[in-house]
């Protein structure tokens, strides 16, 4: 269910209808349903069509993965730099 829809049906409901109308929503059966329509639309718009762009999904996932995976590193590294730069050191 795109998040347009959801807000457009939140839109008419009473606030005390709210609770009731997301409550099913965050079942496990309607989110495991909600990620298997999902794996199927992927399956059906890249897989089917014999398109390369699964390789360019996995390749940049994999490369922003590394870079979130690296970045504390990095930036506890920057903080030292600057932390012996500002007290004298190199």
């Amino acid at each position: 269910m795109s998040m347009r829809k959801v807000y457009s049906e939140l839109k008419g409901l009473k606030v005390k209808e709210v609770p009731s109308y997301v409550k099913p929503m965050l079942s496990m059966n309607f989110v495991k349903r909600a990620i298997q329509r999902g794996l199927d639309n992927y399956h059906a718009k890249y897989i089917q069509t014999n398109s390369i762009d699964p390789l360019y999904h996995v390749c940049f996932g994999g490369m922003i993965f590394s870079y979130l995976v690296a970045l504390p590193e990095e930036r506890r590294h920057l903080e030292h730099q600057q932390h012996a730069k500002e007290h004298g050191g190199h």
